[in-house]
Formats: C-alpha cells, structure tokens, sequence
C-alpha cells in the first residue's frame, strides 16, 4: 500500500491526470464543471413512465441498527432523511431490506412485514421531507426499496453466527465459510416458496407508497449466487435460462399483485475468483486448479478477465420484462472487496488492494460503458465513484455527458456528505471536510457488531458509544 498515493494528495488535474496515467487507469475528466441543468449531471431521464429530475442515485446499503423483529427505528429514520436531503432525485432503496426473517445478513436488517407497514411509509416520509427541506420537488424523484434474501451469508439471529442457505457448492467461497452437509441447499420446491415471498414483500412496498422495487442479484447474496449456479441441478440451475428464472417469476408475479409497480435489478454484472489475504496482508487470488474457473459471473474464467455476453443477455431479458432500470455494481463484499468497492483502507476482516483503487474506478466505468454499448435502451446507474474524492465531479459529469452510464450511484460518500450531490449541481466548492477517504470504519463497525455509520466524519456517529468502541477495536483493544 505503501506504493499507492493517497488521492487526497493530488491537489492538482495535473497532478491526478499524470497519476492516473502512472497506475494505467484511464478514466474520463472534465476540466470544467456546469452548473445545474446546464450540465449533464443535472438533466432528466425517464425511467418506465417516470421523469426522474438529475443524475444522481443514492445506492442501497446495508443496514445494521433496525430493530431486532426488523422494524425501522430514528437510527434508519435520520439515514433517510438524509438521503433526501442529498438532492438525488433516485433513492434506489435506501438500504437493503429482507423478504423475510432467514434472508436477513444480520439481526438488525429491516424486514417487509404487513405488521411494519406504516413505519416503512414513514421511512419514505423521511426521504420526501428530507428533499422538501433541502428546497426540492418531488415530483421528479423516485423512490424505491431493495427486496433480497441473504443466502449463504445470512446472519438473522446472531451477528457472529452464519446461518446459510445456498444453491450450490462453492469449493473455495466455502473454504472461508464452512458449510457442513447438504440440507442447507434449497430444494427447487423451498425457492418457489421464497419467490412467493419476494412477490408479497413487493405488494406491501407498493402499499407503502413506493416507486419501485429492486430484485437484488448482487454482492454473493442469493439473487446473485442464481447467476453462477452453472453446476446445479433443476431448473433453477445449469443453463441461462434455468439461472434466470427465478427473476422470471418474481417478476410475473409481482405484475399479477401490485400492477403498475416499477421493478429495477442492482447487479453484480462481473465476478472473478475470490481473493485472500496474502503473507503480505496484499489481497491475492486463491488457488484454483481445475481449468478455467466457471463460477465468476461476467468472468471469462482467468482470475480477472471479463466475458460479459451472459450480463448483456440478462440487461437484455430485464428490458424484455419490463425492467427499465439496471444498478450495476461488481463482484462481492465477502470474497473481493476490492473489485467491488476501490478503497486504500480495508475493512477489518478484509485485505490491501492488490492495485491501485482508481484502476479499480476505471474498470467499473469500462464495464460500464461496455454494457450501456450492447444495449443502450436499458438506463444504467453506475457504482464504484467515492474512491475519486475531490475528482467526483467531474469524472461524474465526463462520464454522463458522454453516455457511458445513465446515473451517478453514490453510497458511502453520502454516509459523510449527504448533500454533495446538491453542492456539485449548484456549482458550490466542495466541503473537503466531510469527504469520504474510503477508511472502511463502515463496514469495519458492522463487522465487529456495531451500528452503520461513517464513524470518523459524521459527529453523531464519531461521538457515539459504538464510535468510542470502534476507536478501541482499530487499537487492539477490548
């Protein structure tokens, strides 16, 4: 890591173009920023029959302060809030919500369930009034929730405890997480249970005032480990079309009950071998000497080459649907953090990048471009950009002016900035102070049992208990 220069210290486009050109990652710039609808930025798309106001997106996180029965409590009510308060004029789900009590990745992951019916539409509340605080209408915004089941990194009872349920074996990602015996393999029988659960959980959103839903096919969670079942058997496995079907009916099933209501995908559209800390601490791939290695979605079997014909079919059959929008995101938290978020500074449980972070934002912009190429009808929000920092704005505006993704996906970075995307829009200096320098303490605090939150930037959560706790752990402490 010791090779890798802080991008905080490129003060500079001179200095960040000759770097960028130094680590041989190429990524689009703009030398000048335009102010509010005269930029790309901040002009409308449509999405389905709704005009969404600009082009930015708040990503869908993951929660870890609901309630422990998964009902939304002030913790979850101020994140989205704030979410409104960005200015964003897509709130794509605002963190990731469990169709049920298994499909949870840990105990306090809000869940759909009739009984909380109201406290979600207070949650939506929270983003309308957020925007109306921040000066906004919302007749252009758009609101969605992110529906998903955990899979084989369910964690519903206990934050320390895996209670998978899979749809195959995966020689090395079960190396890392042990899984004993083939009971926890749902049955085809048990997924069509669990799709049934997905339809109802999209009803009740509807109910709740929502826009849309995602069907979340990312980051190793079931909706993604569909994808790479290439070796399981029944029709929920094997060939595309088997991989896909539960997509398929989850779909025809929430148009049957909840007509009228929009459905989106964040996908993980590549996926390459899982990596390991090295005796360096450096992220290495692990070994695999089986052949071309078939479970990497979007891979073409190497450890990080790129085959993106069955991602192109998928946008494809989600336009065929009805889908019209795609949330692109690669990879996965658990196995390859650095393909899936570019950051210096890892999470506790993870490895220093292997590469440069930016050469990371580069691929994400690359495969980007690729698949809004192959099938431009699709609206594509794109992911991967906190790690640019101060260069954000205009790599967004360079990348949007020039057609290679619809929409600005920001995550983390709104954790300690809320409103940047209201500042880059008005044409305001950024606030250098709460910027996101990707120190992980976001994901560090929830591995360790804590709230979510940008610990060092966000006073509420640096001066908060779980603050003061995660300090002790980064020291070694107990």
């Amino acid at each position: 890591m010791s090779s890798i220069t802080r991008v905080n210290t490129l003060k500079t486009e001179a200095e960040f173009h000759d770097y960028l050109q130094k680590v041989g990652a190429q990524i689009p710039f703009d030398e000048q920023l335009s102010p509010g609808h005269t930029s790309p930025l901040g002009k409308p798309f449509v999405a389905g029959n709704k005009t969404v106001g600009n082009r930015f997106a708040i990503l869908p996180m993951e929660g870890w302060d609901a309630e422990n029965d998964g009902k939304p409590n002030d913790l979850v009510r101020r994140r989205w809030r704030r979410f409104g308060l960005s200015g964003a004029k897509l709130i794509w789900g605002g963190e990731a919500v469990a169709v049920r009590h298994d499909g949870r990745a840990n105990p306090n992951q809000l869940v759909m369930q009739e009984k909380y019916l109201a406290d979600f539409s207070s949650l939506r509340e929270e983003i309308l009034q957020g925007h109306k605080e921040a000066g906004q209408s919302t007749s252009d915004l758009l609101i969605g929730l992110q529906l998903t089941h955990s899979g084989r990194f369910a964690r519903p009872n206990d934050k320390k405890k895996l209670e998978p349920r899979i749809l195959y074996r995966h020689p090395i990602v079960e190396k890392r997480y042990p899984i004993e015996g083939d009971h926890l393999l749902f049955s085809d029988d048990e997924l069509s249970i669990l799709i049934d659960d997905f339809i109802a959980a999209a009803k009740l959103a509807q109910k709740a005032g929502f826009d849309f839903v995602d069907i979340k096919h990312c980051h190793g969670y079931l909706g993604h480990e569909f994808l790479g079942a290439v070796d399981r058997k029944g029709k929920f496995g094997g060939s595309f079309e088997n991989r896909t079907r539960f997509l398929k009916e989850v779909v025809a099933g929430i148009n049957t009950v909840a007509p009228g209501l929009m459905i989106g995908v964040r996908l993980s559209a590549f996926d390459t071998i899982p990596f390991r800390p090295g005796k360096d601490g450096i992220g290495e791939p692990e070994t695999w000497n089986n052949g071309p290695y078939p479970y990497a979605w979007g891979g073409d079997g190497s450890i990080q080459g790129v085959k993106l014909e069955e991602p192109v079919a998928f946008l494809k059959l989600c336009l065929q649907l009805g889908i019209p929008l795609v949330c692109t995101t690669f990879a996965s938290p658990y196995y390859n953090p650095h393909v899936q978020r570019p950051a210096l500074f890892p999470p506790s449980d993870g490895y220093l990048p292997p590469e440069d972070p930016l050469v990371g934002v580069a691929r994400h912009i690359t495969i980007n471009k690729a698949l809004k190429d192959a099938v431009p009808e699709m609206m594509i929000v794109g992911s991967g950009f906190s790690y640019l920092q101060d260069w954000l704005p205009k790599v967004a505006q360079a990348v949007v002016g020039r057609g290679m993704v619809d929409s600005i996906g920001l995550g983390r970075m709104v954790l300690s900035y809320p409103d940047m995307p209201l500042d880059i829009l008005s044409g305001k200096p950024l606030d250098r102070k709460r910027i996101c320098r990707t120190f992980s303490d976001c994901t560090t605090g929830p591995r360790n049992g804590l709230i979510s939150g940008c610990f060092p930037l966000d006073p509420f959560y640096k001066n908060s208990e779980a603050g003061k706790m995660l300090a002790l752990i980064k020291k070694g402490k107990d």
